[in-house]
């Protein structure tokens, strides 16, 4: 099995895993959240020598965590709101792998060899199908004649889905840059295909603290 069949077959398993914690709530969710905060420091720990890089990522950690706690319980809008921007970030990553892989533009920094022009542009693309993802699960979940709680097909959503796809990819460069530092590959290989936690979450950390600071400034919905 090559490295993207791992990454496709983790990815299956490891999103709905998610969202069911995430859809449960309550206990359930916060027992989650905890595993992921335990698992990440033993990878900090364990790879990162530099502990100004430590203390810099589980601050990022405890926010996110915090964070997507606060949204799932909040309401129903900041629920919807959490997983759009768990979708978007998805759509992001694999516009970004796949566009990169498929088209080989010019590469863009040396913090991450394989960061290409046409992934930063697929990224962009596969971000604003979140909106069409999003639109459709709430029609699938609304009354009948009645108008969904968000209407993610808004011209701002679209604004915003370019501003967090961008802060996604910044996510990515700003953990490799990291990585770099401490001549580090992968943080762990609890994910087959993905490396570790961070390797996993690390663009959608910053997606969720801004996301999080966008709706507490009323700025969506």
């Amino acid at each position: 099995m090559n490295n993207l069949q791992k990454r496709i077959l983790t990815s299956i398993i490891a999103l709905p895993l998610s969202l069911f914690f995430i859809f449960t709530g309550g206990y359930i969710l916060l027992f989650f959240l905890l595993s992921i905060f335990f698992i990440a420091n033993y990878e900090l720990f364990s790879v990162f020598k530099n502990k100004t890089t430590i203390l810099f990522l589980d601050l990022i950690l405890i926010i996110t965590l915090f964070s997507i706690y606060y949204l799932r319980d909040e309401n129903l809008i900041s629920l919807y709101l959490l997983i759009w921007f768990i979708v978007l970030t998805i759509c992001s990553d694999v516009g970004g792998y796949s566009f990169g892989k498929i088209f080989k533009w010019k590469k863009i920094t040396k913090i991450s060899p394989k960061k290409t022009l046409s992934g930063v542009l697929g990224s962009f693309i596969l971000s604003l199908t979140s909106l069409i993802i999003m639109k459709i699960f709430l029609l699938s979940n609304t009354k009948p004649f009645s108008d969904p709680i968000i209407n993610f097909l808004e011209p701002k959503f679209f604004f915003l889905a370019i501003i967090l796809s961008l802060t996604a990819q910044s996510g990515d460069l700003t953990i490799s840059y990291f990585k770099r530092l401490d001549k580090i590959k992968d943080t762990g290989k609890i994910l087959p295909g993905h490396g570790g936690i961070f390797d996993r979450i690390d663009s959608l950390m910053f997606v969720i603290i801004l996301g999080f600071i966008f709706y507490n400034l009323n700025i969506i919905p």
